[in-house]
């Protein structure tokens, strides 16, 4: 067949080491260490209470002002955790004050429902 593709020759095995050699480079320079784990604030932790007949002998931890804040964040609505959508699905709605204060007087703007003696 003349638009038939020419079948590739397999790999052999010094050729599938040296992809597989630089795939870990490649890893390994992109690969960053972490070294400071904590609590991941927007996920609910379960509450475990201790068991009825045990003495609390823990000692009293301090609260950390910084990972409650964190805690409070996390669980604010987004227009008051960033200044700006993060995401295309954000920007519908993120200003939410009406651009002119609503004056029900104003007859330009208010079309309420009137009887007149047409409509009568």
């Amino acid at each position: 067949m003349a638009g038939a593709k020419p079948e590739k020759p397999p790999l052999d095995i010094v050729h599938q080491d040296a992809i597989l050699a630089e795939t870990i480079r490649k890893e390994q320079r992109r690969q960053k260490l972490y070294t400071e784990f904590s609590i991941n604030p927007y996920k609910k932790l379960p509450v475990i209470a201790d068991k009825p007949m045990t003495r609390n002998t823990q000692e009293i931890v301090k609260e950390d002002s910084a990972f409650i804040k964190s805690i409070h964040m996390a669980h604010l609505e987004p227009t008051k955790k960033y200044n700006h959508p993060q995401t295309e699905s954000q920007e519908i709605g993120w200003i939410s004050t009406p651009l002119i204060i609503s004056d029900r007087s104003d007859r330009r703007l208010n079309f309420s429902r009137r009887s007149s003696d047409i409509t009568k």
